[in-house]
């Protein structure tokens, strides 16, 4: 479980009668590793709050061949929020590559709120604005940076990576093969 003091730290200062609103729509949930949450084709109905864990998200190619999008850790919110806005059948899947401890927020009844509680739209848009840096900065790195870079600001901005998330996974996530992975590291060892 968690507290008011650890979601404001995260989220913003958020008021304890707010806090208390959306966990009262929220269930608190233990599920085990390699769990699909949000399946592909499926339309999703909860966002969910990481609290312990990690969670990837991935698309599937024709080829069947997946490709991690992202990864998510503690206090970090994760759901096929294109999927949730729209209503629509998932295009991601969401996976827990660990065991972890979370709280599935009932999407449509957060929605309701934000239409009648400004602290709540507030939060929400806050939620918004945080996915969208995430994946803004993802895109750029993508962009301007070769895999040793990608990789050296995965392990800066997560220094347990290699010990959380299987190496496939990493390398997927990094859009490289997992023998591309293992000179990166070699070569990082050896200089």
């Amino acid at each position: 479980m968690f507290d008011n003091d650890e979601f404001s730290n995260s989220f913003g200062n958020i008021p304890e009668e707010t806090f208390l609103k959306v966990k009262g729509i929220s269930e608190y949930k233990k599920i085990g590793a390699n769990t699909q949450l949000d399946k592909l084709g499926k339309v999703p109905s909860k966002l969910y709050l990481m609290l312990t864990g990690v969670m990837r998200c991935y698309i599937i190619s024709e080829s069947g061949k997946e490709f991690n999008k992202r990864f998510f850790f503690p206090m970090n919110f994760a759901g096929s929020l294109t999927a949730l806005i729209k209503n629509a059948p998932s295009e991601i899947v969401y996976e827990t590559i660990t065991d972890c401890t979370l709280y599935e927020v009932d999407y449509k009844k957060l929605k309701e709120m934000c239409a009648t509680d400004v602290l709540i739209s507030s939060l929400y848009t806050s939620i918004l604005e945080q996915v969208f840096i995430t994946y803004e900065k993802r895109q750029l790195e993508l962009i301007s940076m070769n895999a040793t870079q990608r990789y050296l600001r995965l392990k800066r901005d997560i220094p347990d990576i290699d010990k959380l998330v299987p190496q496939y996974h990493i390398a997927s996530y990094l859009s490289i093969t997992p023998v591309q992975l293992s000179r990166i590291r070699k070569r990082m060892k050896e200089s």
